[in-house]
């Protein structure tokens, strides 16, 4: 597949190594391309969330699939977290694309936990964010979507086991949030789906299966 894929923090470059290990094309947007090495099957491109609507859909069209991995890390929530993903959604829709994975966060569509979840009492204007971008994928746009929502991220080993639909929050380490991400592309069942997921003891595919 041709995916095109925003963002250059470190679930994205792992994602990117784990596309590209399967064999399809990317093309990385980001601010700074620089952060990215092209190889025969990655190409980065200046790619700016805060463009007009009709310049990213003129840079996304042509693509299979798209992947919103961008994070501002809270420095622009309201253009990059919100509205720069809803403008994202729009351009996929104008020009048919109808598959869209997004990066998000923990129970990012439930309010009323975000008080009661120790990792998440920090990051409210975070939630915030993205409790608005999700909810444009699920109630006001018709993409084949899958929002996936991690845990606290990890810069660790990952093991490949996780825990879908727990009732607290946890941890991920990076590489199994980057192998869910990536294990979803093509998997039907997992379409129109919120994926909420902290380590556990299930293996990934195993998982994903039952979803």
């Amino acid at each position: 597949m041709k995916i095109f894929v925003v963002g250059t923090g470190r679930v994205a470059k792992c994602v990117i190594d784990k596309l590209t290990a399967k064999g399809h094309t990317i093309v990385c947007g980001s601010r700074h391309p620089e952060s990215i090495a092209e190889t025969e099957q990655c190409k980065p491109v200046l790619f700016d969330l805060h463009s007009e609507k009709n310049d990213i859909t003129e840079t996304v069209k042509g693509f299979d699939a798209v992947y919103f991995l961008a994070g501002s890390r809270g420095k622009d929530l309201l253009q990059t977290d919100a509205f720069g993903a809803v403008k994202l959604m729009q351009a996929c829709e104008a020009v048919g694309i109808k598959r869209f994975i997004l990066l998000s966060s923990i129970f990012a569509l439930e309010p009323e936990k975000w008080a009661q979840e120790k990792s998440l009492q920090n990051i409210t204007n975070y939630n915030i964010a993205k409790f608005f971008a999700d909810n444009y994928l699920v109630s006001c746009i018709d993409l084949d979507y899958t929002i996936v929502q991690p845990s606290v991220l990890k810069e660790e080993e990952g093991n490949g086991m996780i825990e879908l639909d727990p009732e607290h929050d946890g941890s991920n380490p990076i590489p199994d949030v980057a192998e869910v991400l990536v294990s979803v592309l093509e998997r039907k069942n997992t379409f129109k789906k919120v994926i909420k997921m902290r380590s556990g003891d299930t293996p990934i595919g195993s998982a994903l299966a039952n979803i």
